[in-house]
């Protein structure tokens, strides 16, 4: 079926959303930003004003990009529309968050001169100052730490939140003029999955020294489960909730649901809660404790073994290490084999039966039997994980063990299948960004960074996973946090993260740049207002959609409010201060620069509009290709080996079973040759009498992470609630709607409770991205009720990543 051919009209789902209809009813035009009804039309029904019109897109970091259509009056925005052009296939209308923008936008609580920091670090104390002085500030401390501790000492922190219209960039650029900064290894949203993917499936793109799995060679897209799957497994995956509006998975997802169950197929929704896109159709959802995914994966791999279901003949061609016939010659003869682990031959030489993965999962031995059947039976299987199952301490096992399954009954590379990773984001970026080359090659994993400040130099590839070095040169000394609420809200274990801040000996300058006070602003030394992409010239390539691509030029829609400026104006005054100017400009404005990316980007793909043509236009878009995959490697493998040692799938890695040998491990840290189940770090079979519930964070429909968290409607409509089932509240006594208060190791909450049977009996869900309000000089019980209040800073094995996000033990309390 082409993307035209779907009978599911983008109308009748935005209708029957019961979201969308009861964010309609609370909020009306308020949160929306439409034009109020005496406004759209005169009593002749001619239009009653004449409005300016400029086109932009949301940029924050569910990666839709969705398009929006400013009007303003008299230079200030007053209401916006979103996408109405072409096929109504192809439209990036704007999801609930991004309709709320003309409220980010206008916000009382935009920044609006350049500040400093005049109390301790985290207070929130601030003086107004010139731009002036706040540019000599920063060339001077950058200018100092380079001096004084080199170009490592330089950390740009990572970040999701509103940035200009040429990305981080900007600061990218200037800091590589000026000698370089260290690099980020990974991204908090993919952590554990990046960097242990390419050992069982390679990486088929170039990234430097970093694979992210945005590349998308290994993944088939949701429009192949649309054409030919009669059967979708999704393992922590709700597109409704994390990836909302026209550009983004959730329209895909809802015609993948229509066209599966239209040939009488069925979507199976494995999760530890009742999610928005499990609640959304009448298929199946499985309860799930959470970080246990692998246990599932392993009983199911026994069935198929014990009933001779998988495809031996695959796995003898493509793979290696599934068993003795396909080991490598170093592990040969020694019980290392998948095979071994799953029928409890080596390793732990446990069974892994559905009778051992039940009291483990939460989920019978019959239901695992019955989905393991399920899946064998299905003609073409369409398995995929969303990134909350790799965002535990066993993160890294977790998202090998679901991409097991089709790899075990040979179900992919083919029509209608997956790999079992997230499904595919669209291959085609028409306009790039500011350019730059770092002349550092050493990274850091993001989820280091405070390691790095606190003992940075004692940190080396064997005991922190740098990359590209043998150990770090210095500790961090100049964090550059721009557009980012990650330095607390959105990174883990806030209050030892404030510990280690506190010390100014150790992280010696914090440059925060933004456009509102976040949590994580509070600690800047300087603190710079930014202005909005709607505030500017803008242009962005449209997001994750995999049925088109689109490109969008337009703006300024208004003035950016007080002394806001562009980060490229400023970053340019700070690189005259070091003579670098004419380089970093190469003798264009801002505006020049759009322009000259569109025009690039427009020669190299020979389709795209002229700049005049775009300008006037304001988005231009096409359909995709599907993509399935693995295709070509499974169509020929010997012409298109996969970037593994072996060129093929490493069920077995000998690379994993070398590091696991020569990595400095603490004791309670594993790494794993192949995919297993681990409990992990505060995982399974870690609660304790003080804290006896499993506790995990997941996204929320009113924050996309951090970002909107402070947007009072958005707030007031899907409130920030603890979701806790009626066996644990009982006995709690209490119901819902109840303040509680929730204690983890690492620090305590106040929240709503929402008393719900979606959630597994035993295990607490948190959203995530709220932001963090505590007396951090007091009590610090956290009343805004973030999640990494909860969290403890334990970097993951392999990965040293942010697996405690979704691995949290807790008690919950009435408050």
């Amino acid at each position: 079926m082409t993307v035209h051919e779907s009978t599911l009209s983008r109308r009748t789902f935005v209708k029957g959303s019961l979201a969308g209809v009861a964010l309609a009813g609370a909020t009306g035009s308020a949160l929306y930003g439409c034009a109020p009804k005496a406004e759209e039309t005169a009593k002749d029904g001619a239009a009653a004003t004449s409005d300016q019109i400029a086109w932009s897109q949301c940029n924050v970091n569910c990666g839709g990009n969705c398009v929006f259509q400013w009007h303003s009056r008299d230079g200030k925005i007053v209401y916006m529309e979103s996408d109405n052009t072409g096929d109504a296939d192809l439209q990036a209308r704007a999801c609930l968050r991004g309709r709320s923008m003309r409220r980010w936008i206008n916000s009382p609580d935009r920044l609006l001169y350049p500040m400093k920091r005049v109390g301790k670090r985290g207070e929130g104390k601030f003086e107004q100052i010139s731009w002036d002085e706040a540019i000599d500030t920063i060339a001077s401390e950058l200018k100092r730490v380079i001096d004084t501790y080199g170009n490592e000492a330089i950390y740009v922190n990572y970040a999701t939140g509103m940035y200009s219209t040429t990305g981080r960039n900007p600061s990218k650029r200037l800091l590589s003029l000026l000698g370089g900064f260290i690099n980020q290894g990974y991204d908090y949203s993919t952590h554990m999955m990046s960097a242990v993917m390419p050992y069982m499936f390679g990486s088929d793109k170039e990234k430097g020294s970093v694979y992210s799995p945005y590349d998308n060679v290994n993944a088939s897209s949701f429009s192949e489960a649309e054409r030919a799957s009669d059967l979708v497994v999704m393992f922590g995956n709700s597109p409704a909730e994390t990836r909302m509006g026209g550009a983004n998975a959730v329209w895909d997802f809802a015609k993948v649901r229509e066209a599966v169950n239209g040939r009488g197929g069925k979507i199976i929704n494995i999760d530890y809660r009742l999610n928005e896109s499990a609640s959304g159709h009448p298929d199946e959802w499985l309860p799930i404790r959470p970080g246990t995914d692998a246990a599932l994966c392993s009983a199911i791999a026994h069935e198929w073994i014990a009933n001779g279901q998988v495809n031996k003949e695959f796995l003898d061609k493509y793979c290696v290490g599934y068993d003795e016939d396909t080991m490598p010659e170093s592990a040969k003869g020694q019980n290392k084999s998948y095979k071994d682990y799953i029928m409890g031959t080596g390793y732990d030489m446990i069974e892994k039966t559905p009778e051992w993965a039940a009291p483990i999962t939460q989920i019978s031995a019959d239901k695992i039997r019955e989905l393991a059947a399920a899946i064998a039976a299905a003609k073409a299987p369409f398995i995929c994980q969303g990134w909350g199952s790799q965002r535990h301490t066993n993160g890294e096992d977790t998202a090998r063990a679901i991409s097991m399954l089709p790899i075990l009954i040979g179900q992919l590379g083919l029509p209608g299948t997956n790999t079992g990773q997230r499904e595919a984001e669209p291959p085609t970026y028409l306009v790039g960004s500011l350019p730059f080359k770092n002349p550092i090659k050493t990274a850091i994993p993001v989820y280091q960074w405070v390691n790095a400040v606190d003992h940075g130099k004692d940190m080396t590839a064997t005991n922190a996973g740098i990359i590209g070095a043998d150990k770090l040169g210095s500790d961090i000394k100049f964090l550059w946090n721009y557009a980012g609420n990650c330095i607390t809200n959105q990174h883990g274990d806030i209050n030892y993260t404030h510990e280690v801040l506190q010390d100014e000996s150790k992280l010696e300058f914090i440059l925060v740049w933004d456009t509102v006070m976040t949590d994580s602003a509070k600690y800047a030394d300087i603190l710079l207002p930014d202005a909005m992409r709607s505030e500017q010239l803008n242009m962005q390539t449209q997001g994750y959609s995999e049925y088109y691509t689109a490109v969008v030029v337009g703006g300024p829609a208004q003035e950016a409010p007080g002394e806001c400026r562009s980060s490229y104006d400023v970053c340019a005054d700070i690189a005259d201060k070091f003579g670098k100017k004419d380089e970093y400009t190469e003798g264009r404005t801002h505006d020049e620069w759009v322009q000259y990316l569109y025009e690039e980007g427009a020669k190299a793909d020979g389709e795209m509009p002229s700049w005049d043509e775009i300008k006037a236009q304001g988005i231009y878009k096409r359909a995709l290709e599907p993509s399935i995959g693995l295709k070509d490697f499974r169509d020929d493998p010997a012409k298109n080996p996969l970037g593994t040692p072996s060129g093929k799938i490493e069920i077995y890695s000998e690379q994993l079973a070398t590091i696991a040998a020569t990595w400095e491990l603490k004791e309670d840290e594993v790494i794993n040759p192949i995919p297993v189940f681990t409990p992990g770090f505060q995982g399974y079979g870690t609660v304790t009498d003080e804290y006896p519930l499993y506790c995990s964070g997941f996204h929320h429909k009113s924050r996309t992470h951090s970002s909107f968290g402070f947007i009072p409607e958005l707030e007031a409509v899907a409130r920030q609630q603890l979701w806790i089932n009626p066996m644990d509240a009982d006995p709690r006594g209490i119901k819902d709607g109840d303040k509680v208060a929730v204690e983890s190791p690492a620090g305590e909450i106040r929240i709503e409770a929402k008393v719900t049977p979606r959630i597994v009996p035993g295990t607490i869900g948190i959203p995530q991205g709220a932001w963090h309000k505590a007396n951090m000089s007091g009590d610090r019980v956290d009343e805004g009720a973030c999640v990494n209040t909860l969290t403890t800073y334990k970097p993951t094995p392999l990965a040293k990543g942010n697996g405690p996000a979704h691995s949290i033990i807790a008690q919950v309390t009435k408050a």
